[in-house]
């Protein structure tokens, strides 16, 4: 065990529900483990375990109840055995997450374990499979899957019920990795490199959602359901005016298109943080793939506009973060349409980029292939969609989140192939052209709504960067509108009329 780790106050299964469900809510779903196939030695071990842990297995299962929603729990017991997990546990996880789907509940399952039990072999190393199995019916269900890592969690726990949840908390300085370090030392004769399998080292590579300490779980998770509820009715009127309708076709001149791209330009500009702060009645940020790597320019997250949940995935203009978009926001793109599919919720791209990387790292990360698959996974999404032009939309970066259902666009928001810099240097070699090609190529939000890529524009009645709270909120507004309409498509109907949208485009 790493030094880290001896230091870390471990928490009991008892500590979880006492910290995060509501009192006296517990109940238990488990019956006696069966253990008729252990010879004397193992039978041994299992009797001083249970007399140590005070439990008869290293995992405990039941419900409870968490600001009074009904969840499911599947907890770790360490102190049995360093919670490694036998087919008795096994056993015992599967049977929890097959009631829990069957009951419709969300389920919160938190291991400290050190992997397969070692007595029981091979058949229990296989128990994995069946423990992911059950873990994605439940997920096909459209039922939550939250996971608490807690210190320690290494090997077959860690490779199965550990790294599959929806959304994935860990416990501060938690020991979390597929080798142990024990066994690495034993057989390479050296440390493992320190701090790498450290819970905040997991935050920063995008592998877990947060590191939060386990007093503050219960809010997370209360947050989470909220947020995860069903729609409900809208409870405000919007603005007379905050859509321009579809019969004021306008035609901008020159001038007009490029003032457009200046607006969009400024730094003062509210981008999709404002929209969050100002018009989001609930909104948890996750962070990074799930698979290694995260993108700054990225905003990936749960949200709720006027009662319409939904997965949010948003390019982030945030002039302090000057790094262009990379493969890594993509492949968080890509995260975010699972969460939508597995949750069955509406996804909402927002789009604001100068445009995607162009380097030699862009390149050997395979950009090219991740707008491409990013497309894809949106044309080919089963849950509904939305996505919303907010700024400056160029190129690729821009492309790989604009399909959906219904496409809104900010009054002076504009979606191009390059800078309109760009199209200048490669048509005249300079970019004194510029304005006149972005007239020339079509930008702006009337001429996208003519083509047929744009449903509504937002009207800016106001300047967005003197008047950033009114902005957002009229851009909350509109979307929570889009949102309800857009889950309002028959399933059946819903990707082939999003295909037929696109080929339409002229």
């Amino acid at each position: 065990m790493s030094a880290t780790s001896q230091r870390i106050q471990r928490i009991s299964a008892r500590d979880m529900i006492d910290a995060v469900l509501d009192p006296g809510s517990f109940e238990s779903w488990d019956t006696p483990a069966d253990y008729s196939y252990a010879d004397s030695q193992y039978a041994s071990q299992l009797a001083a375990a249970a007399a140590k842990s005070g439990h008869d297995e290293s995992v405990i299962t039941g419900t409870g109840r968490i600001a009074g929603q009904q969840v499911a729990v599947v907890l770790s017991v360490f102190d049995f055995l360093a919670g490694s997990i036998g087919n008795a546990a096994a056993d015992r996880i599967v049977a929890a997450l097959h009631k829990a789907t069957a009951l419709g509940l969300p389920v919160l399952a938190s291991p400290a374990s050190g992997g397969t039990r070692m007595q029981e072999g091979t058949p229990a190393f296989v128990a994995m499979v069946r423990i992911c199995a059950a873990v994605r019916a439940h997920k096909q269900a459209s039922l939550p899957y939250l996971v608490y890592l807690r210190d320690p969690t290494t090997g077959g726990a860690m490779a199965s019920w550990g790294t599959l949840g929806h959304i994935t908390v860990a416990q501060p300085g938690a020991l979390l990795g597929f080798l142990g370090p024990r066994v690495y030392e034993t057989i390479y004769h050296e440390p493992f490199p320190s701090g790498v399998q450290q819970a905040e080292n997991l935050y920063a590579q995008g592998l877990i959602d947060a590191v939060l300490p386990v007093e503050q779980l219960a809010e997370i998770v209360r947050g989470i359901l909220r947020i995860l509820a069903p729609a409900t009715a809208r409870s405000g009127r919007d603005p007379a005016d905050l859509l321009i309708d579809d019969f004021v076709d306008r035609e901008l001149d020159q001038d007009a298109v490029w003032r457009s791209v200046g607006h969009t330009r400024h730094p003062r500009r509210p981008g999709v943080r404002h929209v969050i702060k100002y018009a989001a009645s609930d909104a948890l940020q996750l962070s990074g793939t799930g698979q290694g790597k995260h993108d700054a320019r990225m905003y990936l997250g749960l949200a709720r506009f006027d009662g319409q949940p939904c997965v949010l995935v948003a390019q982030d203009r945030d002039p302090s973060t000057a790094a262009p978009l990379g493969a890594a926001f993509l492949r968080e793109a890509r995260r975010g349409a699972e969460l939508a599919s597995g949750l069955g919720l509406p996804l909402l791209t927002v789009i604001d980029t100068e445009g995607a990387a162009l380097s030699k790292q862009a390149e050997e990360e395979g950009l090219a292939g991740q707008i491409a698959r990013s497309i894809s996974a949106l044309i080919g999404l089963e849950t509904p969609s939305v996505s919303l032009l907010l700024g400056q939309g160029t190129g690729g970066g821009a492309l790989a989140v604009l399909p959906a259902d219904i496409t809104l666009a900010a009054e002076h928001a504009w979606l191009c192939p390059l800078p309109p810099e760009g199209a200048s240097a490669i048509l005249y070699r300079d970019t004194a052209h510029a304005a006149e090609l972005a007239h020339a190529q079509k930008v702006d939000a009337f001429a996208l709504r003519r083509a047929g890529i744009v449903e509504r524009i937002i009207a800016e009645p106001e300047p967005a960067t003197r008047y950033p709270r009114h902005f957002a909120q009229r851009i909350g507004a509109a979307l929570a509108g889009a949102l309800a309409d857009a889950a309002a498509t028959p399933a059946a109907m819903r990707a082939t009329a999003r295909a037929l949208k696109y080929a339409s485009v002229r």
